[in-house]
């Protein structure tokens, strides 16, 4: 344990200004906002900024916004630095008339800019239990990236930026890491489940929870973005447009009303591309994620963007363009989901497996970072994901004007209709027992799918029970009837046998009971199952 006294002495704010941040609010070539911290001694501050090597100073007044944590109690200050020149170099130093910081630099977008690049991050936290945490890492992999790359104008995450978002000792270990960095690019945040998690604790990691309205994330980047995301959840949702580019940012709860809030942004904008970042995947590539509470949810509004760049998973995956149950080979025809892999020598839990939506994927077990740059130029945007020893894992361009996608790999289309568990193809176990489809409804072969992901199967003559996720369910040749654990209910249709002799169910009636979605993609051909857990299904051994 530590007391707030103590901390103060390691990474607690003080009168100097400190996690000095820019980021993008408003129009990027005549705007740079820049936040800062102190402790609450300071209640005023304000930036000076200037072209570089210029006599005269301009003067930006700045919010300040109060923030008690569970470690501190400071002011953080935010200036909205106005009247810039495009593409021109500044100079600024923020503070009060008494402490101020360094001079440092930044320079502003292009007028209209159609050609300009942007480093993609995500999962960038770092696990530390005991306090401070160390993001000494992430500073010298990202600086030593950036060196290599000085075309990015701005660093874009998606999500997972700390470890314990509830918790001062997380979000001053990040700061430290971007400390020589963030304070001369500007930083785009999105946030991840790990920027909303806590404990009553952080020390004994008592009473996990996750904080409904992101109470961390917003206060301490409440001026840093616009306002213009959903009314309760302000920050944690945003957009803000850079070049010829709209950017909508995705927070991790609420998400029908930021459904309507997507649709709204893309519908009402200009701009030749349109991106949004959302932390968790659609397409991902581990064998066990569960989308259920999101993908069906902000469907519509994630299908109206180019690109949504994605993370969590800490490997790397590049769909094919998606849209509503069907994958595609052109742009024009869906969004490409590009999930990032992580960049703070973060290996995933998860491993990647090939999923039937997925045209690309890494499996990134290496302790090694991944960095993703977005080039743009007009019409055309070119995808490049980096490992940190220079390694390129994946090098893809999105062509409006041609609407193809190179290199060329279309989308799968299937002659006999297939199934799948999780985009995963079931293979072997079904290749003589395929989904048939009997008067309009989908039948699945029952046992070979609870086999293959690993549940309970037990057949009798005529009867075929299963388990699978703590629950079971016994079908009936013939009868519509299923019997579980917790009672019985009614299939639209029944049980029948057919391929190989094999006992095959509706697949709505198959999935009812055990918590499972089907979903038919007509243009390819498949039967995708969801289930809306993570659970690990392994069967009892007595």
């Amino acid at each position: 344990m530590i007391t707030k006294a103590e901390w103060k002495n390691i990474r607690g704010s003080q009168p100097q200004p400190d996690q000095i941040m820019l980021s993008i609010k408003g129009d990027a070539s005549h705007s740079m906002t820049v936040r800062w911290r102190t402790d609450t001694t300071v209640n005023e501050g304000f930036a000076l900024y200037r072209e570089k090597d210029s006599a005269e100073w301009m003067k930006a007044d700045a919010l300040k916004h109060p923030f008690t944590t569970d470690m501190d109690e400071s002011h953080f200050f935010f200036a909205d630095m106005k009247g810039l020149k495009p593409s021109t170099e500044y100079e600024y130093t923020c503070g009060d008339d008494k402490i101020r910081s360094e001079i440092y630099t930044f320079k502003t977008a292009k007028e209209n800019a159609e050609k300009f690049s942007f480093v993609c991050l995500s999962d960038i936290q770092a696990g530390d239990a005991e306090p401070p945490a160390d993001y000494s890492v992430l500073r010298e992999t990202l600086k030593d990236f950036l060196a290599k790359h000085p075309e990015c104008e701005f660093i874009l995450t998606a999500g997972d930026n700390t470890n314990c978002g509830q918790t001062d000792v997380q979000w001053t270990g990040l700061f430290e890491g971007l400390k020589g960095i963030c304070e001369s690019m500007p930083v785009m945040f999105c946030m991840g489940n790990h920027d909303d998690m806590g404990f009553s604790s952080y020390f004994t990691k008592e009473d996990k929870y996750y904080s409904e309205y992101a109470t961390y994330f917003t206060n301490q980047l409440w001026g840093s973005y616009e306002h213009n995301g959903p009314v309760e959840r302000p920050i944690a949702n945003h957009a803000f447009d850079y070049g010829n580019v709209h950017f909508s940012i995705i927070g991790t709860s609420g998400y029908e009303e930021m459904n309507e809030w997507l649709i709204e942004q893309a519908d009402k904008s200009d701009k030749t591309w349109k991106f949004a970042v959302h932390h968790f995947p659609i397409c991902f590539a581990g064998p066990g994620i569960e989308i259920d509470d999101s993908y069906p949810s902000l469907r519509d509004g994630m299908d109206k963007y180019d690109i949504v760049f994605s993370g969590h998973e800490h490997s790397f995956a590049r769909s094919y363009p998606r849209r509503k149950e069907g994958l595609f080979t052109k742009p024009s025809e869906g969004t490409v989901h590009y999930n990032l892999g992580s960049s703070h020598r973060n290996p995933p839990g998860t491993r990647v497996v090939p999923k039937v939506w997925n045209a690309k994927t890494y499996c990134h077990e290496e302790e090694l970072s991944m960095f993703t740059i977005v080039d743009i130029d007009g019409g055309k945007c070119t995808l490049t994901a980096y490992v940190e020893d220079d390694r390129i894992i994946d090098a893809s361009t999105i062509d409006k004007n041609k609407d193809l996608i190179t290199p060329y790999d279309p989308a799968p289309v299937y002659n006999q209709p297939r199934l799948k568990f999780k985009g995963y193809d079931l293979g072997l176990c079904v290749r003589e027992t395929l989904p048939q489809n009997i008067n309009g409804i989908w039948y699945i072969p029952i046992g070979q799918i609870i086999s293959f992901i690993g549940g309970d199967v037990e057949r009798a003559k005529g009867k075929i029970k299963i388990g699978v996720y703590g629950r079971t369910a016994e079908f009936t040749e013939n009868s519509t009837k299923v019997v579980t654990d917790s009672g019985e209910y009614e299939m639209e249709a029944p049980c029948l046998r057919l391929s190989q002799g094999q006992l095959y169910a509706p697949m709505h009636g198959f999935c009812k009971h055990i918590r499972m979605t089907p979903y038919y993609y007509e243009y390819n051909n498949f039967i995708d199952i969801l289930s809306n857990t993570e659970h690990v299904p392994i069967p009892n051994q007595p």
